[in-house]
């Protein structure tokens, strides 16, 4: 396992975790997480391999999810993505009902079999994905101003709502109390991914 992070002036936490466990699982998981005085959205990728086969997610997740101040520029700019990319891939299925507040219209979701045909998926279609959805990100990032400070606080209890979720539900958890045992799996998720 590996993990590395970094922050700037408009960004609190990026950080990419990385697992590597033979032919149980290989798992990247980059979450970047906005300061909460810029209006921006979290950045999300999830790429996990597993003995039955991929699941793969890419999303710009809103934090005031029914705030069209909040959402709309960034909408009109992920959507074509998604369009693009999603027809190029089956869909994952349905997100648990608690989750689907935490994603966008603009989510895409795959579950790939293993083999040469997903291989070749994640090469064409997964990996231009992925730099459409962080370049679209990091411009966002790069013109953010900043809100005001009643705004700002609505955003910081957003996001931590966001992180609180995302360290209760990690799917993870299970695996790296087997790996690492459970005091050590409550203090990387809670301290390290999905910190406040």
């Amino acid at each position: 396992m590996e993990t590395w992070g970094l922050k700037t002036e408009k960004i609190r936490q990026a950080r990419c975790a990385c697992l590597q466990a033979g032919e149980i699982t290989s798992v990247m998981n980059l979450v970047i997480t906005p300061c909460n005085n810029y209006d921006l959205p979290f950045f999300g990728a999830d790429f996990v391999t597993l003995p039955n086969g991929h699941l793969l997610a890419l999303d710009l997740q809103p934090v005031l999810k029914k705030d069209i101040l909040h959402t709309k520029s960034v909408w009109e700019r992920l959507l074509p993505l998604h369009s693009r990319w999603q027809s190029l891939l089956p869909w994952g299925g349905p997100i648990p009902k608690e989750a689907e507040s935490y994603f966008s219209p603009g989510l895409l979701w795959t579950r790939l079999p293993l083999g040469d045909e997903a291989d070749q998926l994640i090469v064409d279609v997964i990996m231009p994905a992925f730099r459409d959805y962080l370049s679209l990100y990091l411009e966002l990032v790069h013109s953010a101003v900043d809100v005001s400070s009643d705004r700002s606080d609505n955003l910081l209890e957003a996001q931590k709502g966001y992180l609180t979720y995302r360290a209760e539900k990690d799917p993870a958890r299970g695996m790296l109390t087997r790996f690492y045992g459970k005091e050590w799996t409550q203090s990387y998720i809670h301290d390290v991914l999905f910190p406040f």
